[in-house]
């Protein structure tokens, strides 16, 4: 990879870098930090790595990155009943269908979350994102089922939404 292709990559994956590192993690700050990490480990490898896998490399990078900061910050919070009842309560306000989308994907454990935004937001193939998280395809399928089984649950019917 020269120079030329690193800052076609740069224009053309930043974005979709930066979306799926901050639907993960929350926090702005931190999705710039591991977009910025990811392009220098690529700049840094340039040599190494075939322009054309550039995406799925820089989409490695990132995840592995997000791995190790959810890894650092692991809060485990006790449910109280309160807090418990919080969240099971029904708001009779109507809230934005991205809003709803976005908390129901705050439930998912951090390894759905990622493959369902990998295949939905992104549209990465089952193969590849298997590549970018060390798993195989079938454990792909798996946890994305479970991730949509999971917003299915969580979001009931579309009348309801409505």
């Amino acid at each position: 990879m020269n120079e030329e292709q690193f800052h076609q990559c740069v224009t053309a994956f930043s974005d979709g870098l930066y979306r799926f590192a901050l639907k993960n993690l929350k926090d702005q700050d931190e999705a710039k930090e591991i977009v910025q990490s990811s392009f220098e480990k690529l700049w840094l490898h340039r040599n190494k790595v075939d322009a054309a896998k550039s995406k799925n490399y820089l989409f490695t990078v990132a995840y592995h990155h997000m791995a190790d900061y959810w890894r650092r910050n692991k809060k485990m919070m006790p449910i109280t009943d309160e807090s418990a009842m919080q969240q099971a309560a029904p708001s009779n306000e109507y809230k934005g269908l991205k809003e709803l989308m976005n908390k129901a994907l705050e439930i998912l454990p951090d390894i759905q979350r990622t493959v369902l935004l990998l295949r939905d937001y992104e549209g990465y193939p089952y193969e590849e994102i298997g590549s970018i998280t060390g798993l195989n395809e079938s454990q792909v399928k798996v946890y994305i089922f479970r991730a949509r089984q999971t917003l299915k649950n969580h979001l009931g019917s579309m009348e309801e939404i409505i």
